[in-house]
Order: C-alpha cells, then sequence, then structure tokens
C-alpha cells in the first residue's frame, strides 16, 4: 500500500484547489469525489465574486465585528489571487472583473454601507460610497428607488463550469490522481498516518494511508467528519438561481443589496442571471442523505426574489425567464467558514462554507501552506473548527 502526503475528499472547487495547490508544493495526492467533479455548489452557483461583505454577514453586525474585519481583510487577498488566477491556470475560466455595487434604497441602508465601508477601508479593500447621482452615471438602468450605493471595483464573476475542472487539468499534469465515482466508507488513524477505506462500482473496495485528510465535501463535509470522530455543525442550505432570456448589453458590474436579498449581473451573451440567496426547499435530513436528492424551486420565494430585481431594476419585467435551478451550499451558525485541522483530530483538515467560490481558491491556498509548512500567510485562526461559539445550538437545519 503507497502512502499519499495528503487525500482530498470532494471533488468540487475547494477540494480540487487544494490538491493543485499541495501538488504545487511538492505533495503526492489522490482525489476521492463521490459523484462527478464539479456537480455540486461549486458547478450551481451563480459565480458572483462578492468581495464586500455580503448582507447575510451584515446581519451579525455589533456581534461579529473583529470577525468581520477579519474576512474583509481576507477579501483583500482573495482580489489578489483571482487577479492573476486565469495565468496561472493557463487558460480561460470566463473571469471579468469589472467591479461590483451594493444598493441601498433608504438613509438606514445608506447608514448601514456607511460601516461597512469603515469596515473595508480599514483592511486595505477599496471601495467608494456614492450619492445617486453617481450610481446611474454607472447604472442608468436602476430605478428611482436606489438612494445610493457602495463601489467596489475589483468585483465581478467566473464561469463556475470552467474553474474547477481549469484547476483539475492543471492538478493531473502535476501528478494527481483524481478519481470519481468514488465514497469513503472509513476513516481511521493509526500509528500517526490516515487509513481511508475507499469504494467505487468499478474497482470495489481498497485502502490507502495519508499523512493527511483534506475533507472538502461541501454539504457531505460534516458526515466525512463523522467518519473520523469529528462533530462539525455545519448545515445544508438550497439556493435558487435564475437565468433570463438575453438582453443587449446593459450593465458591467455585480449587483447587490445591502438590505435585501439580491444579486444580479449580465453575461457575455447578454442573459440575466438573479440570485442572492433565496432558499430552495431541502427534503428531510433521511432524504437528504440519499445520494441522488435535489433541492426544489420554492414558487413562493423565487416570485419574491424576482420582484426585488424588478423593483430595482425595472427592465427585469420585460424579459422571459428561462431557467431556475437550486444549489446547495453549506453554512456554520456565524456564516463563518470552517478551515483547518480539528485538535481531536491529528492531521484532518477541513476546508467548507463561507461564500466559497468566491474564497475557494484562496481557501485552498492557504491551507495547502498550512499543511506543508505548519503556517499559512494569512492567519486562519478565526476560521477554526475549534472556534469558541461554532458548536452552538444550531440556526439552520442543523449539523450534518
Amino acid at each position: 500500500m503507497s502512502q499519499l502526503d495528503a487525500l482530498v475528499i470532494g471533488g468540487g472547487l475547494t477540494g480540487i484547489a487544494t490538491a493543485y495547490y499541495l501538488a504545487k508544493g511538492g505533495a503526492t495526492v489522490t482525489v476521492a469525489e463521490k459523484d462527478q467533479l464539479n456537480r455540486g455548489a461549486s458547478g450551481r452557483n451563480a459565480g458572483s465574486l462578492h468581495f464586500q461583505l455580503e448582507y447575510r454577514l451584515m446581519e451579525h453586525e455589533g456581534t461579529l465585528d473583529k470577525e468581520l474585519a477579519h474576512y474583509a481583510a481576507l477579501a483583500q487577498i482573495s482580489i489578489a489571487d483571482w487577479k492573476h488566477l486565469e495565468t496561472e491556470l493557463r487558460q480561460p475560466i470566463g473571469l471579468v472583473m469589472h467591479g461590483g455595487l451594493m444598493i441601498a434604497e433608504t438613509a438606514e441602508q445608506i447608514a448601514k454601507l456607511e460601516r461597512k465601508a469603515a469596515i473595508e477601508r480599514a483592511q486595505g479593500v477599496s471601495v467608494e460610497l456614492l450619492d445617486r447621482e453617481g450610481v446611474l452615471s454607472l447604472a442608468p438602468y436602476l430605478s428611482d428607488s436606489v438612494l445610493g450605493a457602495l463601489c467596489c471595483p475589483d468585483e465581478g464573476h467566473c464561469n463556475p463550469r470552467l474553474l474547477t475542472h481549469a484547476y483539475a487539468r492543471e492538478s493531473e499534469s502535476m501528478g494527481v490522481n483524481i478519481t470519481t465515482g468514488t465514497t469513503v466508507e472509513d476513516l481511521r488513524r493509526d500509528g500517526g498516518l490516515w487509513y481511508a477505506t475507499l469504494r467505487s462500482p468499478e474497482r470495489g473496495s481498497w485502502c490507502v494511508k495519508a499523512d493527511n485528510i483534506i475533507n472538502a465535501a461541501g454539504t457531505w463535509s460534516g458526515y466525512v467528519a463523522a467518519k473520523a470522530g469529528i462533530t462539525l455543525p455545519i448545515y445544508p442550505v438550497a439556493l435558487m438561481m435564475t437565468v433570463t432570456e438575453k438582453l443587449p448589453p446593459m450593465m458591467n458590474h455585480l449587483l447587490q443589496h445591502v438590505g435585501r436579498k439580491l444579486s444580479l449581473k449580465q453575461t457575455d451573451d447578454g442573459n440575466l442571471l438573479i440570485g442572492g440567496g433565496w432558499l430552495a426547499r431541502l427534503p428531510d435530513k433521511s432524504q437528504w442523505l440519499e445520494k441522488n436528492y435535489r433541492a426544489e424551486i420554492d414558487m413562493i420565494g423565487l416570485a419574491q426574489n424576482l420582484k426585488t430585481a424588478q423593483q430595482v431594476m425595472p427592465v427585469v419585467e420585460q424579459v422571459a425567464v428561462l431557467r431556475c435551478w437550486t444549489g446547495t451550499t453549506a453554512l456554520t451558525n456565524d456564516q463563518l467558514p470552517i478551515i483547518g485541522a480539528s485538535k481531536t483530530a491529528p492531521r484532518f483538515f477541513t476546508a467548507v462554507g463561507g461564500s466559497g467560490f468566491t474564497y475557494g481558491p484562496t481557501y485552498a491556498r492557504l491551507l495547502s501552506e498550512l499543511i506543508l509548512q505548519g503556517e499559512s500567510s494569512f492567519p486562519l485562526d478565526p476560521y477554526s473548527p475549534d472556534r469558541p461559539g461554532l458548536h452552538a445550538t444550531q440556526q439552520g437545519a442543523g449539523a450534518i
């Protein structure tokens, strides 16, 4: 039985990118993915790059201020990573960074933008508060209800159908073994090594041993952690996205709202992509754990999402919806990611949660530094799986 430096569990963006950075550092790596690459949240999201503190994060203003500042600092690191990512991966990934607007419709929301801007500027994130005239000079398509916006020139979007596969191709060129249709049946630690029992329909069961386990299984991360004797307090959240018919080019910016759930952007082909955190319906836990689970569209929530988009961008009312879909991500009770090793399971690392598409490349790079060098170039302590308060009662569907 050959010994690996690392076994990565999960073939989404964070898992494949971590394999890439580990291999780049000289590690021998195998990736085990239970389905096909990029079939989970990494390939089913809208591709937004949200470097501003999002609506869901600002809901914790006043209780997690230190954490919000740290998250804003992480945004600055991630912006730098994204700017050279297409060059590093040596292939097009549909990356556009033309900027983003977080809009406000009330005086209270403007005040929240001002407080948010102070947090971000203190960490080096470039943002500019615009009044109504300034917003309309950049986005004349917005409605009369929009009073102002915070502009971040580095926001944008990337094609989620291309990014993970770009990392995979580069990883395999460096010797990473990626095995799909492969489940993890058992994890045990013995003599300072991890032993993993894997299974696939073609090969049956086999065992691998590794110095490090990287749990990047997304919504299945809690299920994987339990096999190593760890309780991982995450819960699944299913979100809805919508794409409309094509319009002539009219918006360059990623559009978000500081007080309402909304994200909106236009693709290179002219379609509008609408999202923002509206929930789809998940089956109960026993059904959700079935291999082929799928979240269902919530028609009431979908209608509210589209109404919100129409209210701030009236032209939305004039275009037909082509398709709606769902993607299920994993969140924690405090909305922050889990990145790092558990004290109760040496060399078992987790990377899950917290805007995993926007920050996935950076999570992966920093985690690979931690594994290979014993420390990361940007501190990950606030995201530790052992951080205080993480194991509080869940507000969502419960730990998995």
